[in-house]
C-alpha cells in the first residue's frame, strides 16, 4: 500500500479541477486530475490508494455510470460524488452504486476535507481485509454532524418538513441527508432509522 494516499479528481470543468487540486494540495493531499470518466478507467491501476472524487454530470460517461463500472470491475477505491444538481434520485443511485458520500456544490471546504479523510480511512481498512461486520460498524462512524442531527430528529418521529424547519434547510436537502444516512448505516427503509439511532446513542 502506498505510504501517501491520493485524491483522484474527475471533472470536465477545468477550473473546478484546478480549484479542487489547489485546495487539496494546500491541505496536504496528493492529487491526480482527469477530464472525464473514460480517462479514469483507462488509467486505473490496482495499486491506486486514496479516494475518487467524481462529478456527476460530465460529457460521455456520467459520474454515476463510472461508479457502476467500478462496482462491476470490483475496484475497491472509495468514491465521493459531487454535483451542482443534487436530487434524491441521483443521490440514491450514487449510494446504490457504492458512493460513500454525496456532496452538493458549492462544497464547504471543511466538510470536503472531513469526507475525504473518512474515505481514506475506509480504503485503508478495505486494504487490511476488514470483515463486513466491522466495515459496517466503521461506516456508522462516518456520519457527519448534520447527518447525525437529521438521524436524531427522525428518530424522534419528526417528519421531513419539520426537520427542515428545525435545521433551517430545505425538505429536499433533508431527503438527501436521509439517503446518505441510510447508505452509511446499511438500512433500506427510513423506518429503521430510529432503531439504528437508539443503538448508536446507547453505546
Amino acid at each position: 500500500m502506498p505510504a501517501e494516499p491520493t485524491i483522484y479528481i474527475v471533472d470536465d470543468d477545468a477550473s473546478m479541477r484546478d480549484s479542487l487540486a489547489l485546495l487539496l494540495g494546500l491541505k496536504g493531499f496528493r492529487t491526480q486530475i482527469f477530464a472525464n470518466a473514460e480517462d479514469v478507467l483507462n488509467g486505473y491501476k490496482k495499486e491506486w490508494f486514496g479516494c475518487l472524487l467524481a462529478d456527476v454530470r460530465m460529457p460521455g460517461m456520467l459520474g454515476v455510470e463510472l461508479q457502476e463500472e467500478f462496482r462491476k470491475r470490483s475496484y475497491d477505491l472509495p468514491i465521493v460524488v459531487i454535483t451542482a444538481y443534487a436530487d434524491i434520485a441521483t443521490a440514491r443511485r450514487a449510494f446504490k452504486a457504492g458512493a460513500i458520500d454525496f456532496l452538493e456544490k458549492p462544497i464547504d471546504d471543511d466538510v470536503l476535507i472531513d469526507v475525504l479523510r473518512n474515505a481514506i480511512e475506509v480504503h485503508t481498512e478495505r486494504r487490511r481485509g476488514m470483515t463486513p461486520a466491522l466495515e459496517s460498524s466503521a461506516a456508522t462512524a462516518l456520519l457527519t454532524a448534520r447527518e447525525q442531527e437529521v438521524l436524531d430528529l427522525a428518530a424522534q418521529g419528526m417528519q421531513v418538513k419539520k426537520i427542515a424547519e428545525r435545521l433551517g434547510i430545505s425538505p429536499r436537502t433533508v431527503e438527501v441527508y436521509k439517503s446518505r444516512v441510510m447508505q452509511k448505516m446499511r438500512v433500506s427503509d427510513l423506518n429503521d432509522l430510529p432503531q439504528m439511532s437508539n443503538a448508536r446513542n446507547t453505546r
